[in-house]
């Protein structure tokens, strides 16, 4: 793509994104900012899908998400700026969303997040503070019974590969009961802009793996929670890459060995 086109193309997604949140804004105001479901999963997926459509890429759907009664934690592999438009656009029913604080930032993205009631969340370092995101998120979910989604990666992996998983997300699973679903999106390289802006048309795949039962877990085994989930996903991830479809058999208990024989 020339530069020219690029940098029209951002500038074009900045001032869709900016009409979009100050439309939302506008919505908002009348319904007394209480109407978090209709921003989140018709207005804001409507912005996504448009977004998508500006790049000239579509995504295809395997699966599908839990119903809006189901508390579920949705978990997701992270290795491309078209992520988060497509997790957006995808409107996942009921569902509340962990973001990097850095794009709060962003004006368009601030506003969007504020309305739909983002967790904003800080960077590693900030342990403390990141413990205290976790616990009031934990604390509102529990009240209002939404469903979330974050990534246990925390952050873009461009390498091609899974990236070392953070224990938030199976903390947070492990506190409120809810089942886990893990969502595989495989970003074709052709496409993928990685940590820029330079996506490519074409069509990406978005796989919704069995939920994972967490009623019986426990703080003490999560560390090993987390290994095996990881585990899955190495193995999904080199199936996908391979074969251009899921691995024969998503059972949790079968991941670890595959992860072994694949090192």
């Amino acid at each position: 793509m020339s530069r020219v086109l690029l940098w029209f193309r951002v500038a074009a997604t900045f001032i869709l994104m900016t009409i979009g949140a100050f439309v939302m804004l506008i919505v908002a105001i009348p319904t007394l900012f209480l109407a978090r479901r209709f921003y989140s999963e018709v207005m804001a997926r409507a912005l996504g899908a448009m977004v998508l459509r500006l790049w000239g890429v579509r995504y295809r759907g395997h699966g599908a998400p839990q119903p809006a009664s189901r508390q579920t934690v949705y978990i997701a592999n992270h290795s491309s700026t078209l992520d988060l438009f497509v997790l957006i656009a995808l409107g996942l029913p009921r569902t509340r969303f962990f973001l990097s604080g850095f794009l709060r930032k962003v004006p368009p993205i601030g506003i969007v997040g504020s309305l739909i009631r983002i967790f904003w969340t800080v960077p590693q370092e900030f342990p403390n503070e990141r413990r205290a995101i976790f616990k009031r998120a934990a604390r509102i979910l529990r009240q209002t019974g939404d469903s979330v989604f974050l990534s246990p990666e925390g952050k873009r992996v461009t390498t091609g590969d899974i990236g070392k998983f953070n224990k938030g997300s199976f903390h947070l699973a492990t506190s409120l009961g809810a089942p886990i679903v893990p969502m595989y999106f495989a970003v074709p390289r052709a496409i993928d802009p990685g940590m820029g802006y330079d996506a490519k048309p074409g069509v990406l795949d978005v796989y919704f793996l069995p939920p994972i039962d967490t009623s019986d877990w426990t703080v003490d085994e999560v560390e090993q929670h987390r290994d095996d989930v990881r585990a899955l996903y190495v193995r999904v991830h080199h199936a996908v890459r391979e074969t251009g479809a899921l691995p024969a058999s998503l059972l949790l208990e079968d991941a670890p060995l595959m992860e072994e024989a694949l090192a």
